[in-house]
């Protein structure tokens, strides 16, 4: 299994995907997506500094406790829940296996925000 080196901080910048490009599941599902997003932040709380959601795909600025860095459990918590209820979309035998909808990019793009520069430019 690759070991992927997280960013340590307290602000970052992120880039979620859908799997199908073409989709607009996450503006036609907008409700499902703001329910199970409140729950997750309210189960393990985090300040959305930004939010941008679009058909395919979403932005979003994270700040989190000084302390606490495990933003990657948290979008487990969301990509699972908002996938839950939904009909699966076309999985390879990878993603069967795993038991992944193939709803979502299995992997997502972080950014741990240094200043207040990077952050104007997030």
């Amino acid at each position: 299994m690759p070991q992927y080196r997280r960013a340590k901080g307290s602000m970052f910048f992120f880039t979620v995907v859908l799997a199908d490009r073409s989709s607009t599941l996450l503006v036609d599902q907008i409700d499902r997506l703001r329910k199970i997003y409140r729950a997750v932040s309210q189960r393990r709380p985090f300040e959305t500094v930004a939010i941008c959601i679009l058909p395919d795909h979403l932005h979003a600025i994270w700040s989190l406790a000084d302390d606490d860095a495990d933003f990657s459990s948290r979008w487990n918590l969301i990509k699972g829940g908002f996938s839950s209820g939904l009909d699966a979309g076309v999985r390879s035998t990878s993603k069967s296996r795993k038991r992944e909808k193939g709803i979502w990019q299995r992997r997502y793009w972080e950014h741990a925000i240094r200043d207040d520069a990077d952050l104007a430019v997030c």
